[in-house]
């Protein structure tokens, strides 16, 4: 905690968000531009899964939707973290947009119109078989394996921005990196777990039902 600065703070706001959500993350890496490890809070809606996952671990991709603005994208692209490539201007309109602002309507909110406009990045936890780099056996020959990456892709655009290797590279097992933990309020039946909102919505539909019956 004296070297993650923002961890009490993090980690606050995730415990706030998880008995509404059922679901919250955290993310667990080394920032290029900090110089050192963070923990970031991941809201549920910010970290996309197969349906058919019931883990982080067996989820044959995640995808991370990460906001960020147009000084620091390019802070890493100068650093050598993301590509330094030509992005078109990020667009203002989107039903992500239209979400947030009815979100900061119910909040009791405005978005100043100073704000900058934000960037989205896809970061993309996958496992691939590249060519050139492809796993090979102790013949020398592919095996075909698809090994983990981190592939990030700007939105807009659809610019690859990086394409790096997620597993050690002394891991003759080649097992992937995990950067994010996964928190349930309560267990659910699939890969997401079960929040009060859940709960009070399964409640009063049971209520309205069992009334309806006396009433009929």
């Amino acid at each position: 905690m004296d070297q993650m600065k923002e961890y009490e703070s993090e980690f606050d706001q995730m415990l706030f968000h998880l008995p509404l959500a059922g679901s919250t993350f955290k993310k667990v890496y080394y920032d290029d531009l900090l110089g050192r490890a963070v923990s970031k809070f991941i809201p549920a809606d910010d970290l996309v899964v197969p349906y058919t996952a019931t883990s982080l671990d067996d989820a044959e991709a995640v995808v991370h939707v990460i906001k960020i603005s147009e000084n620091d994208l390019r802070k890493q692209q100068i650093n050598g973290f993301y590509s330094d490539i030509e992005l078109s201007k990020p667009s203002s309109a989107s039903d992500a947009d239209k979400v947030a602002e009815k979100e900061r309507e119910l909040e009791g909110t405005t978005k100043s119109a100073r704000m900058e406009s934000m960037y989205t990045l896809l970061e993309f936890h996958v496992n691939l078989d590249l060519e050139g780099f492809e796993d090979v056996g102790q013949d020398g020959q592919p095996t075909g394996i698809k090994l983990p990456y981190v592939i990030t892709i700007e939105e807009g655009s659809q610019k690859v921005l990086s394409i790096r290797r997620n597993f050690a590279p002394n891991d003759p097992l080649k097992n992937k990196i995990q950067y994010f933990v996964h928190f349930k309020f309560l267990p659910g039946l699939g890969f997401y777990g079960f929040g009060l909102i859940h709960m009070i919505g399964g409640l009063s539909r049971t209520a309205t039902s069992a009334l309806r019956q006396l009433l009929d």
